[in-house]
């Protein structure tokens, strides 16, 4: 999951305009940063009950930073300087600026700083309820959520689908048909090969998967994967929380963190591997883009497609498996004594239909996407109460994956996201998910990936993907940086053929 914040510029001879939106553009970025400083400090290191205090300073900080957004003389500085934009660049800036004022503007000053501190007060509750498997206690902190996206949605287009505007705001342009177009595609696809999984699926071991993980030995192996990936320490540390999550403060300082369980050892890994790709859009973004509202991940999507990439079409490769094998052996050696190779790779893509979809396999990973896709999207249409979601979570579980939901810690206490006021950004996952496998596609065109990825070698794909898309922060449209990715217009296909590929011959179907 990603939780960047926007960061970059460079400022040559301009006009008057371009220099003050230039001005007020890195006094917005100063208020984003002090924003997402204090929040990784509060999901990091922060005393348990530190919320209170935070939250006061968060609501005054999103205040200021309103103001200085929404105002007559930045609607006037906004007008002048579509007029004088001359460079790609200052055009660009101008667009997404007036974007984000279109957005926020029609949200009255009060209620939008008191949703910022009303999340800021949200998130240690969920994270108490999660631990206490008590909903009942987070349910009221929900329901204000709910509700207060509801009228920010109104504000912005009244006529519209509340749901919709949301789903718009994390991947601009995307509409809840479009949603359930792509999901009923890949319903077709997963629940066909799951039953014949289940039926004639060749058997997997996993026996040695759940045992004792020295914590530290952890700790060294997502060192080895940063350093694979690529992420320096100087400008991209890792920290622990309970859901992992990536913050971006400029091209220069992004932060990714992980959760360590002494009994999945491969849990973390692929936690690393996930929020590491997050780390590498944020930190190969055009440094003349720092402080501008053009750094930074284009789209959730996008952002998604990167980290989902480096987890599991890098990450689950057999080509990396082989790179990371003696590794894992040296680390682990007792704990994978006896245990091939080819028999991790088989276990960490193994196919399993489970509770918590940070742990889900990529078959089945869709399947917990399309629950929280249709439960939110009932919350914010108004066809499903707060009060009603557990009974609704589980029965969905049941329905789309088979699985009887213990408790509501493993059920719809499991994720952060709604807690943070973030409705309309899980569809990213699977849309993130599609395009990376239809850039994979391209890609293998013209490069042996495989042969790279066995060496440790990921400069090559590094190379590609900053030409295609991490280079350009915002400064493209979100389309376009799309068809960069995948190499052509996007199809949802490429991504249906690759689990159909790979499950029929990892199942020897």
């Amino acid at each position: 999951m990603n939780k960047n914040r926007r960061p970059g510029g460079k400022e040559n001879s301009m006009k008057d305009s371009i220099k003050a939106l230039r001005e007020l553009e890195k006094r917005l970025y100063a208020y984003q940063y002090a924003m997402a400083v204090a929040d990784y400090d509060s999901e990091t290191v922060a005393p348990p009950e530190s919320s209170a205090g935070r939250a006061e300073a968060m609501e005054v900080l999103s205040r200021a930073y309103f103001d200085q957004l929404v105002s007559a003389d930045t609607a006037a500085l906004l007008q002048r300087a579509a007029a004088d934009a001359e460079t790609e660049q200052e055009k660009a800036e101008v667009r997404e600026l007036q974007r984000s004022y279109d957005e926020i503007g029609k949200i009255p000053a009060e209620e939008y700083a008191a949703f910022t501190k009303l999340t800021q007060e949200s998130m240690p509750a969920w994270g108490k309820a999660k631990r206490g498997n008590d909903f009942a206690s987070f349910a009221p902190y929900l329901e204000k959520i709910v509700e207060s996206l509801r009228a920010q949605a109104h504000y912005f287009a009244p006529d519209r689908d509340p749901y919709e505007v949301w789903l718009d705001r994390y991947e601009h342009g995307l509409t809840i048909a479009q949603c359930d177009t792509f999901f009923a595609a890949l319903r077709e696809t997963i629940v066909p090969l799951l039953a014949a999984i289940k039926e004639r699926g060749s058997a997997i071991r996993t026996d040695f998967l759940y045992q004792n993980w020295p914590i530290e030995q952890q700790r060294k192996l997502s060192k080895k994967i940063m350093e694979v990936w690529g992420l320096d320490p100087d400008h991209c540390v890792l920290g622990e929380t309970e859901h992992p999550f990536t913050s971006g403060f400029w091209h220069g300082d992004v932060r990714i963190t992980t959760h360590y369980m002494p009994q999945d050892m491969f849990s973390n890994l692929y936690s690393v591997a996930h929020e590491g790709g997050h780390a590498l859009y944020e930190l190969n973004v055009d440094p003349k883009y720092d402080y501008t509202t053009l750094a930074g991940g284009a789209t959730t999507g996008l952002h998604e497609s990167q980290s989902r990439l480096f987890e599991n079409y890098v990450g689950r490769s057999r080509a990396f498996i082989h790179y990371l094998y003696p590794t894992l052996l040296e680390l682990f050696p007792q704990q994978l004594n006896g245990v091939t190779e080819e028999e991790i790779y088989r276990a960490v893509n193994r196919a399993e239909p489970s509770l918590i979809r940070t742990e889900a396999d990529e078959l089945t990973y869709s399947l917990h996407i399309m629950v929280r896709y249709e439960l939110e999207k009932a919350l914010m249409q108004g066809t499903l109460t707060v009060a009603d979601l557990p009974a609704a979570w589980n029965a969905k579980y049941k329905e789309y994956l088979g699985v009887d939901v213990p408790d509501d810690t493993h059920g719809c206490l499991q994720d952060i996201h709604w807690a943070m006021g973030d409705m309309g950004y899980f569809p990213s996952y699977a849309l993130g998910s599609a395009y990376s496998a239809q850039a994979v596609d391209d890609l293998r065109k013209t490069m042996d990936l495989d042969a790279q990825w066995a060496e440790g070698n990921m400069q090559p794909l590094k190379d590609a993907l900053r030409s295609r898309v991490w280079q350009h922060g915002r400064a493209k449209e979100p389309q376009w940086l799309v068809q960069s990715l995948c190499g052509g217009a996007f199809d949802a296909a490429h991504y249906t053929n690759y689990l159909k590929n790979k499950y029929t011959e990892l199942y020897g179907l």
